[in-house]
């Protein structure tokens, strides 16, 4: 698919897509909760869709329900999980290009006895998954790798989980996975001890689900989890997938740079790492107004964007959309925690300032620190997305500000976090063209 975002001005009002995040760890808890699950608000992504599939290929019955009214779909679409606990129903499961589903459903899986080959595809064959070579044989689980790569062949069955201490440098998603797997073991008692642990935020969301579902744990300064006794669980649980933080970030720049626009269905209460990027925007100068029913995010007067200064280190999936900020903001703007961005759909530092230089934007990567010249004409150019959908979305937001029409091969790879994401962009009134 090739898109082309013209440049202007946006107006109105957009709701903020389903998390993936949320939607994700929602599944992944639906699987381990024996019983029902009904959960609102289900996320369509790419990423999305590869966790219903894993859970039903790891034993669980899915259902789509769709309320109507007077023959039309509303927006209340609803999906039921049917589940008695992990129970394979073949040999295999593909994770698609989720980091995160590769990273959870993994120690998940490894609760069955079953020998399970795991799979995915894309830019997630080419992502270290060294540490399950290391952890699972303290946890008496099987495991064939390809030298740290996949596909990972595992056997368990992983039961009552012994204290173990593990590196969290990497990824807070390994983290959640092994998480989830000792909560469903019912493993009171045990720790788990993490070494320098990354992106906190992910790991308070990933607890706050599995309190929602009724497993408690607890942590002390994000250096030991611990499992604590709780009743049974709900024979049905209900749970509702939270506006997504990441995706409604680029509407959020996206307003700020060509608003101004109103963002809805977000939660400032939040445990998502991503809605950080308030305080990005609150850095750049940007008009904000928080409203009973959204977010009003805009300027009369973009010029008036300032160079800012923000630390991604817990929050790097927001790196592609304040770089598509900082290039509207004059000045130079510095964003900390490239070392975070080195195994994701792309080498991020490398493809923001390869990308970005066809825009005319200047990228430095200094050790840990990013700067971003702005301010500057934008140019009229052709990108490639890399087949990484936060860089699609981030140069298509820049695109509002440029000289002319930007066009941006490999545009599909926005499908894999926000599949509407171009139709939003039209919806509140902007030109995208697509072929």
């Amino acid at each position: 698919m090739i898109a082309t975002v013209y440049p202007g001005k946006l107006n109105g009002a957009q709701i903020a897509p389903a998390s993936k995040s949320s939607m994700q760890r929602a599944c992944a808890a639906a699987l381990l909760h024996v019983g029902q699950t009904i959960i609102s608000n289900p996320g369509h992504s790419n990423d999305d869709l590869a966790a219903i599939d894993v859970i039903q290929k790891l034993g669980a019955k899915v259902e789509f329900q769709k309320e109507t009214v007077e023959n039309e779909v509303s927006l209340n679409e609803k999906i039921k999980v049917i589940s008695k606990g992990v129970q394979p129903i073949g040999p295999e499961m593909n994770c698609g290009e989720s980091g995160l589903g590769i990273r959870m459903f993994t120690p998940i899986a490894a609760l069955s006895s079953q020998s399970i080959l795991i799979n995915g595809k894309g830019s997630l064959v080419k992502r270290p998954m060294h540490f399950f070579d290391e952890i699972f044989p303290a946890l008496s689980v099987k495991i064939q790798s390809q030298n740290g790569f996949l596909p990972i062949q595992i056997q368990g069955p992983l039961k009552t989980p012994a204290t173990i201490t593990v590196d969290g440098s990497l990824s807070s998603q390994f983290l959640t996975g092994l998480l989830m797997a000792y909560a469903a073991t019912g493993a009171q008692g045990s720790v788990i001890n993490v070494l320098d642990l990354k992106s906190k935020p992910y790991i308070d969301l990933t607890l706050a689900v599995l309190n929602a579902f009724g497993w408690k744990v607890k942590h002390i300064n994000y250096e030991q989890f611990s499992f604590l006794p709780h009743e049974p669980l709900n024979e049905v649980i209900e749970y509702t997938v939270e506006g997504d933080w990441s995706g409604a970030s680029f509407l959020l720049v996206a307003g700020a740079i060509a608003g101004p626009i109103k963002v809805k269905g977000l939660q400032l209460e939040s445990t998502q790492a991503d809605k950080a990027v308030m305080k990005a925007l609150q850095n750049a100068n940007v008009q904000i107004a928080m409203e009973a029913d959204g977010i009003y995010i805009g300027s009369t007067n973009a010029s008036a964007l300032s160079a800012f200064v923000f630390d991604a280190t817990d929050c790097p999936d927001l790196f592609p959309p304040l770089v598509a900020l900082a290039s509207a903001c004059i000045g130079v703007s510095e964003i900390k925690g490239v070392s975070r961005l080195a195994h994701k759909e792309s080498d991020r530092g490398l493809t923001l300032q390869t990308e970005f230089a066809k825009l005319g934007i200047q990228i430095e990567l200094e050790g840990d620190i990013m700067k971003i010249h702005g301010g500057g004409e934008i140019n009229a150019t052709t990108v490639f997305s890399q087949h990484d959908h936060r860089i699609a979305m981030a140069c298509a937001v820049a695109a509002l500000k440029a000289n002319g029409p930007v066009v941006i091969t490999e545009a599909e790879a926005i499908n894999k976090s926000y599949t509407d994401f171009f139709n939003h962009l039209i919806q509140l009134g902007g030109k995208v063209e697509i072929v």
